[in-house]
């Protein structure tokens, strides 16, 4: 398991500073869904990782960070697109 859960928060740091790095290249837009997504499920697995370490700062964070990534794309999806 331990092992596991560091997967996740790696896989978690490298969703998120990938995102970063697509914003700040141009290469994606801070409003596209792939930007949201990508900031949305790596904080996610940041919130698994810092609970199992017991990081609850970090986790609080990342809870946070997670909920406006998602709602950020409920706001995405409701939107019509032509």
């Amino acid at each position: 398991m331990p092992i596991f859960v560091e997967l996740v928060g790696w896989l978690g740091a490298f969703l998120v500073l990938g995102a970063y790095i697509l914003v700040s290249t141009g290469r994606l837009s801070g409003a596209s869904p792939a930007f949201q997504w990508m900031n949305a499920l790596g904080a996610a697995f940041f919130v698994f990782n810092t609970w199992w370490h017991g990081a609850i700062p970090s986790m609080v964070l990342n809870i946070i960070w997670s909920g406006i990534g998602f709602a950020a794309l409920w706001r995405i999806r409701r939107i019509p697109h032509p």
